[in-house]
């Protein structure tokens, strides 16, 4: 078997490569998935709406926290420290979400 042999031919769509915008990510578990909702809130707007959710085995959600610290780690030591305010959850988040575990 080759290393061509082990290739993964991913597709991407142009509807899909166009992205959905989200400005706030929640995320819940249970004892099999992690459910990431994406949403997008909007200034002045009393309701936001869950634009994707991404559902992943533990392994994958673990998987994606390294790819991200990473990926952040890489940005940084080439465009400078990324800045967060001091509380951590901002926008802050919608208090009639209907989230929890999943």
């Amino acid at each position: 078997m080759d290393q061509q042999d082990n290739q993964l031919n991913i597709q991407l769509s142009e509807e899909i490569a166009e992205g959905t915008y989200s400005n706030l990510a929640i995320i819940s578990h249970s004892t099999s998935e992690f459910v990431v909702d994406f949403i997008r809130i909007m200034p002045g707007t009393p309701k936001a709406n869950v634009k994707s959710r991404v559902i992943l085995t533990p392994e994958h959600a673990k998987r994606l926290l390294f790819a991200l610290q990473e990926n952040i780690t890489k940005y940084e030591a080439q465009h400078g420290k990324i800045k967060i305010p001091d509380n951590p959850f901002t926008p802050p988040v919608p208090m009639g979400f209907g989230g929890g575990e999943a």
